[in-house]
């Protein structure tokens, strides 16, 4: 499927960050009525049990105004340079580390850079950008708009988590002189709405739980929404392979694969005893995508207790990987990516949730950066092999996709003008 997402880039003032825009009813409007019905067609399919993305909204970040953009289990934004693959798919990952739990400052560490070009200061010479999101799951589509300041000072100045067209919690900031900001969320019991102070630097919905008892249907559906978006956006493990990284030997460590996979032979240390079947499906995918013949890949220990990957020829030759082309080397690793999981990458899954529950989500910047066409044709069907099993979604990033809109599966958001 390809879907055409143009971001316009306004030449006009911009509201600043103060509030997020209108979505549904505010939950003392909804409190007494309860859950409205349905407008529209009714969704009749079954909601996966796995909580994932279907949508990220960039109402004003970076170079997108008013941009929404459909996610699949594999998803593709492609266009030139410039027009804003990279800045989707921050925006995504910053939602995913807010959802963790992450500080605002952590995780927008140049804010200023995210705000619209454009955007002009209101009276009070603030500036900001909103992002957004809708989580599907067991408890239907959930959305989640946040609104940031960036100037004068970063916090989180409102925040918006409906379902069904029922706002289950709102915050605004009211007194800018206090790093807080009021919160309101449903309840639906002898009080309609519980109204509470919030930090400004953490993502209500992640701090739920922690304030909500869970007493009321209103307060359960509080939570059950919110524990959805939050699981939706934890398993993210952000990927952009550095070949000068991994073609150094390296400590054995963890065996935990960094986002620039300079730690692959440390990886594949581990990951070569502990799991055979994924093993022999990663040398099957590293044979079709590296020149010459591929027996084995695997870390090979060296005498000052360092371990450095190589290629096994088969004929008593190892080729170490410190000889293998940036392609190769890039090509193998996301190979990797794509056929482990959160106990090998780099994330931080909600503990608390079981494992079947759970969906990874890869995120790729530049897929297609320095591999032949061979190479990423073959990257693309083993996401596409992966992803139609349900526990891992992929969101990379493409200057050119035209050759994969041939593979079932696969979302195309062609950015371009």
């Amino acid at each position: 499927m390809t879907v055409s997402a143009q971001s316009p880039q306004s030449s006009g003032s911009s509201r600043s960050a103060e509030s997020v825009p209108p979505q549904g009813r505010s939950p003392e409007a909804a409190a007494s009525r309860g859950r409205p019905e349905p407008t529209g067609p009714v969704r009749i399919e079954a909601h996966p049990d796995r909580p994932h993305l279907t949508e990220l909204r960039l109402s004003a970040f970076a170079t997108h105004r008013g941009a929404g953009f459909p996610l699949g289990s594999l998803t593709l934004f492609t266009g030139l340079s410039g027009c804003g693959k990279t800045s989707a798919l921050r925006a995504y990952e910053a939602l995913a580390r807010l959802g963790a739990g992450s500080a605002v400052g952590e995780v927008f560490p140049d804010p200023v850079a995210c705000v619209p070009e454009r955007a002009r200061p209101d009276a009070q010479r603030r500036r900001g950008f909103r992002i957004g999101c809708t989580a599907d799951g067991p408890e239907g589509p959930v959305r989640l708009d946040v609104a940031v300041q960036a100037e004068p000072e970063l916090r989180i100045v409102g925040e918006r988590l409906t379902s069904g067209g029922l706002v289950l919690l709102e915050t605004a900031l009211r007194d800018p002189s206090r790093r807080s900001v009021q919160a309101a969320w449903h309840t639906a019991g002898s009080s309609p709405v519980t109204r509470a102070p919030l930090p400004d630097d953490r993502l209500g919905t992640a701090l739920l739980p922690l304030r909500v008892a869970g007493k009321t249907d209103g307060q359960r559906q509080v939570l059950a929404a919110a524990e959805q978006m939050v699981v939706a956006l934890r398993s993210v493990f952000a990927c952009d392979p550095a070949p000068e990284r991994m073609r150094d030997a390296v400590p054995i460590g963890d065996g935990r694969l960094l986002r620039d996979c300079g730690n692959l032979a440390d990886v594949l240390w581990r990951t070569r005893s502990e799991c055979g079947r994924r093993h022999g499906q990663l040398v099957t995918a590293v044979r079709t995508g590296c020149a010459g013949p591929v027996v084995d890949i695997l870390a090979e220990p060296l005498a000052d207790g360092m371990v450095r990957a190589v290629l096994d020829r088969g004929d008593g030759l190892r080729t170490g990987f410190e000889r293998l082309g940036d392609g190769e080397l890039r090509y193998a690793a996301l190979a990797l990516v794509l056929l482990t999981g959160p106990g090998v990458l780099e994330v931080d899954p909600p503990g608390e949730v079981p494992a079947a529950m759970q969906t990874l989500t890869v995120l790729a910047d530049g897929l297609d950066r320095g591999v032949d066409v061979r190479q990423r044709a073959e990257l693309l069907r083993l996401a596409a092999r992966m992803c139609e099993r349900g526990h891992i979604r992929l969101v990379g990033a493409v200057s050119d996709a035209s050759w994969a809109t041939q593979i079932d599966g696969v979302t195309v958001v062609d950015l371009d003008p």
